[in-house]
């Protein structure tokens, strides 16, 4: 099986002063010993590594870099994918929700996965199960 990952868990595994750190590292580690496999598109790395860069710093990148990008299988958005993720988030019209997490859910659905580890509210009221 296939697990999606988010910015949002990313975030949380990475920062140690972050809430939910230790909740996060714990889910991250049973991840990687399940065999999951973890997947992402390239707008959550987008988004992962400037909100890392930003946050953490470059040492903290590099060690993403390094250490996690290695082990996700990324899926690399289209223009048709583009286009859906952008008239979901036109169709929605909701301010907190980002154009890649529109993003996300088309490259879930298009899978066929139905988990996320993510932090963002907006993986459950689409439907897919948390990790």
């Amino acid at each position: 099986m296939s697990v999606y990952i988010d910015t949002s868990a990313f975030l949380a595994v990475l920062d140690a002063d972050d809430a939910r750190h230790a909740q996060a590292k714990s889910s991250w580690l049973s991840l990687l010993e399940s065999q999951e496999t973890l997947v992402c598109n390239n707008y959550v790395l987008v988004e992962t590594y400037a909100l890392v860069q930003h946050r953490l710093g470059m040492t903290a990148v590099r060690a993403f870099a390094e250490s996690v990008y290695p082990i996700l299988t990324i899926i690399w958005l289209n223009s048709d994918e583009h286009s859906q993720a952008q008239s979901a988030l036109l169709t929605a019209n909701r301010k907190e929700l980002s154009l890649v997490d529109c993003a996300s859910f088309t490259t879930m659905r298009q899978l066929g996965i139905t988990k996320a580890f993510a932090y963002d509210k907006h993986f459950a009221e689409q439907g897919f199960t948390p990790v």
